[in-house]
């Protein structure tokens, strides 16, 4: 029988009147604090500080930001059919979640996505209060594994990203280094399949196990049919990426990997996991079998097993493709090894990227310049900013030259009667003036215009070091992480970076880095109304729901 939350009629929580600031610090400090607790095994506290922030109204006020504006799925409802759009059901959905309620978990609710192979991906979408409690009770639970995590995991975790594993690797697999063979693994089905018992038993005497334990059980609706879940997390849920990482602990230690006083490998043996997909580099083909051979008996105490079509041992003379990159060894007889290391965009990526450019150049093909180059924009920054780490160089310039002729494609087509001289003069000319280029497409009324991948530098990511973790009070660490956040300033169009410098990288509403993932907004310090003007003293760069905040206030 499922428990029902009462509403209550009177709000006490003013959404627009939240102190943001000091909500993030004391969210911020419970997690530093339970993460030092870890760090000196002191168990009971760690305890203690887990309880207390699970109970905090600001951890309340995060979890419900964070479901109710930031995720992408926020207005996907689960089988209750609930979605809060408005300030007004956030503050209610606080005052709700803040009282004591005995609660059970709601089934999920079955929808499938597409996959790039052509198969759906089945997600399980939580009820709004199961995803709110699940956000409140990762706060809690994040910090305390972010302390034990092996430095070999990447993925879904604060401070780390796909960057990081492919950097490892380049550092890792370097020609005059000893490792030639490579072990290219998936992990078939992990989110459904992860054994619930030894999932239980890794989190110990954590304080809401039960609550997780009831959302490993409580099933999915598919066409109005409930199916029970007897393994596995659902896909779509706010905590499944955590306890898949949980569950994947210890996969370096199995190995046999250590690290000595400086940080460095000792042993023949490497491994990066990004969530479910790793790679383990060997000295030998015998090994990398023998690793083969020792994973499938670890990952069967969890109830896993490896893909056989996707896993596979390759010298990296072969190469492979990991998230989206291909790594591998190039004859160069000028080296001394011989070889020279290439971490690419992989043959899939660009054949990805070109098909999605595609489709949008087809679907808009009969509108006008700025609403493509406003669609197209976006995708050319982000996949470039991606792949800009890697030698993507020639990769670039092709995919420049494609997109050259897709533009004079949509020219000819808007007009079929002209001549070649009189569309170029008509679409393209040299709209960046920073770069001696007369054949950019734009529109010459309001100076919009398509970017191209050449216009991105090629710069190497800086790995993040060893064990570093936000959530970690080191002044060393926070300072790293400071520096990271001006360094991602460089992904954004150079009049957002100069904002963002003026403002030391930081939301001056809220106090948090302007590059947390939410979306940004350009603030008038003296409005326009009364004679604010665009210039760079009167401008601030600040997060969408801190911009409605000021203007609501």
């Amino acid at each position: 029988m499922t428990t029902v939350v009462n509403v209550i009629k009177q709000n006490k929580t003013e959404w627009h009147s939240v102190d943001w600031q000091k909500t993030n610090r004391i969210v911020k400090n419970l997690r530093q604090r339970i993460f030092k607790a870890t760090k000196n095994e002191d168990w009971k506290t760690v305890r203690n500080l887990q309880r207390l922030l699970m109970k905090s109204i600001s951890n309340i006020l995060l979890a419900v930001r964070r479901c109710t504006q930031l995720n992408q799925g926020k207005k996907t409802s689960g089988i209750d059919g609930l979605v809060v759009l408005n300030p007004f059901r956030r503050g209610q959905l606080v005052d709700t979640l803040s009282q004591f309620i005995p609660w059970k978990p709601l089934p999920a609710k079955r929808v499938y996505i597409p996959k790039s192979n052509g198969k759906k991906r089945p997600l399980g979408i939580p009820s709004l209060i199961d995803r709110c409690l699940q956000a409140m009770v990762k706060n809690s639970l994040e910090p305390c594994w972010e302390a034990q995590f092996e430095r070999s995991s990447y993925g879904f975790r604060p401070g780390r990203s796909t960057h990081d594993a492919i950097e490892k690797i380049f550092c890792g697999i370097r020609p005059n280094g000893k490792k030639k063979w490579v072990v290219d693994a998936d992990i078939k089905g992990c989110f459904d399949n992860i054994d619930h018992e030894f999932l239980m038993n890794m989190l110990g005497n954590f304080p809401a196990r039960k609550l997780i334990y009831q959302w490993l059980k409580s099933g999915y609706i598919d066409k109005n049919t409930f199916n029970p879940t007897e393994s596995g997390t659902p896909q779509g849920a706010l905590i499944s990426p955590l306890l898949a990482n949980i569950a994947l602990h210890g996969m370096e230690q199995s190995l046999g990997i250590k690290y000595d006083k400086r940080g460095q490998i000792i042993g023949n043996r490497i491994v990066i996991r990004y969530a479910d997909d790793f790679v383990c580099l060997c000295e030998t083909q015998e090994d990398a079998k023998t690793v083969v051979n020792h994973i499938k008996g670890w990952l069967g105490q969890r109830g896993l097993q490896l893909n056989r079509e996707k896993t596979k041992i390759v010298p990296i003379t072969e190469g492979f493709d990991f998230l989206g990159f291909n790594v591998r060894h190039y004859k160069d007889i000028s080296r001394k090894t011989g070889y020279k290391l290439l971490v690419k965009p992989s043959r899939q990526a660009i054949k990805d990227i070109k098909l999605k450019i595609k489709q949008v150049w087809l679907k808009y093909q009969a509108q006008d310049v700025k609403t493509i180059v406003a669609k197209l924009n976006p995708i050319i920054r982000g996949w470039a900013n991606y792949y800009k780490v890697g030698v993507s160089r020639k990769v670039f310039e092709a995919l420049d030259a494609w997109m050259h002729k897709r533009a004079r494609r949509y020219a000819k087509r808007m007009h079929p009667n002209k001549n070649d001289a009189w569309r170029k003069k008509k679409y393209f000319g040299r709209f960046n003036l920073e770069r001696n280029d007369k054949w950019v497409f734009g529109d010459f009324h309001s100076g919009i215009h398509l970017l191209k991948f050449t216009w991105f530098k090629i710069k190497r990511h800086i790995l993040v070091p060893g064990l570093f973790s936000p959530d970690d009070p080191n002044p060393e660490v926070k300072q790293w992480f400071r520096d990271k956040r001006k360094r991602q300033s460089q992904n954004y169009k150079s009049s957002v970076q100069k904002l963002a410098k003026n403002q030391n990288f930081v939301c001056p509403k809220c106090k948090e880095s302007l590059f947390n993932g939410e979306i940004l907004h350009t603030h008038h310090i003296i409005p326009k109304s009364i004679g604010g003007k665009d210039t760079y003293k009167n401008l601030q760069l600040i997060h969408l729901f801190c911009h409605q905040q000021i203007h609501h206030g």
